[in-house]
């Protein structure tokens, strides 16, 4: 609808207030039926008014766009009820075809809601011309009623949409900052290697988020993209099992990045770092705990005690599993490290 009545909806109103007015003036009956049939075939809802504001012609569109048949001889308009955008009562004695035929002057520029009968609203924009004998004078009005519900629909979806990109941007960058202070190095260059592999695996993450509009991400997946580069090529090397579970956007990313932090350790210190060492991961999603995830390694060097230097890859993780109530244990095992994260809920 509003692809065929554009930019140009007021030289097309003016077109037909022209011819309307023409056919009215003149005497020729077959002139008048042929421009109403036009006005059938349209399919805009359009009405005419006369001077004093009483229905005298209504399309097939109209009875579609207000969910009633109007009555030829009602007052200023073909819909049940009205209202302003704000949700505020329009009388029908105010609406813009009121207004334009109480002042002499087109309408434009302006929103209105239409309630039908059954109860369902359209938004919609009037665009109501005064029509005008040869000699000047006021002998009624043309109206079209353009359905804009899908746009204002849209809108809508989008002022949400960049409201919550809004939110998430935020707590990405804060998640960002606090990856920036607590990671540490002894070099310039561990500390770019460091700093950079976790702001991938956010962004991996945040990849996930995009696909599913902001909703979150599946924790199969997240724990697939972040053991890819470490599965071999036969893939047995890492064996993951459990149920995939949508997780909300700031528990997915807190995962991601102890995911990624944990497979770090793995790569430099632990059963990733050998060819003959391997991982296992699984997660469950009942008792006590509404998920739980269990890290195992095996066949790396063995490893007896915790490592004297607490780096990012221990106290951050903690410190961010901890703000969202959950626990993380660690067990340093001949046979490689055991690791359980646990989470009181996983509703956003």
């Amino acid at each position: 609808m509003l692809d065929l009545f554009g930019q140009s909806d007021e030289a097309r109103i003016g077109e037909i207030a022209t011819r309307y007015a023409a056919s009215r003036s003149g005497a020729d009956g077959d002139s008048e039926r042929r421009f109403r049939d036009l006005l059938q075939a349209l399919p805009a809802a359009i009405y005419t008014t006369d001077a004093e504001g009483r229905i005298t012609f209504f399309n097939r569109a109209c009875i579609d766009f207000a969910g009633r048949t109007p009555k030829i001889g009602e007052m200023w308009c073909v819909t049940w009820k009205l209202y302003l955008p704000d949700g505020t009562p329009l009388p029908h004695d105010e609406c813009p075809m009121a207004i334009a035929l109480k002042q002499n002057r087109p309408v434009r520029d302006v929103e209105a809601v239409a309630e039908r009968p059954d109860g369902s609203r359209i938004c919609f924009m009037p665009y109501p011309t005064p029509l005008r004998d040869e000699r000047g004078r006021l002998v009624g009005a043309v109206n079209m009623l353009v359905d804009i519900t899908a746009r204002k629909q849209a809108e809508q979806r989008m002022m949400l949409l960049t409201s919550e990109v809004d939110h998430r941007a935020n707590n990405l960058l804060a998640v960002a900052q606090a990856m920036l202070r607590l990671t540490k190095a002894d070099t310039a260059e561990e500390f770019q290697a460091a700093f950079a592999g976790r702001l991938s695996a956010l962004a991996n993450v945040q990849r996930l988020f995009s696909a599913s509009r902001w909703t979150g991400a599946n924790l199969k997946t997240i724990v697939e993209e972040e053991l890819r580069p470490y599965a071999g090529r036969d893939g047995e090397r890492i064996r993951i099992a459990g149920d995939d579970v949508h997780l909300p956007p700031t528990l997915a990313q807190s995962i991601a990045v102890a995911l990624h932090e944990l497979a770090t350790n793995a790569a430099k210190y632990g059963a990733l770092s050998t060819p003959s060492g391997g991982l296992d991961i699984r997660w469950e999603t009942n008792g006590a705990e509404p998920l739980v995830l269990h890290w195992s390694e095996s066949g790396g060097p063995g490893v007896n005690e915790p490592p004297t230097r607490k780096g990012f890859g221990i106290g951050a993780v903690d410190g961010i599993i901890q703000t969202l109530r959950g626990r993380v244990t660690r067990q340093w095992r001949p046979e490689g490290l055991k690791c359980e994260l646990s989470f009181p809920e996983i509703a956003a």
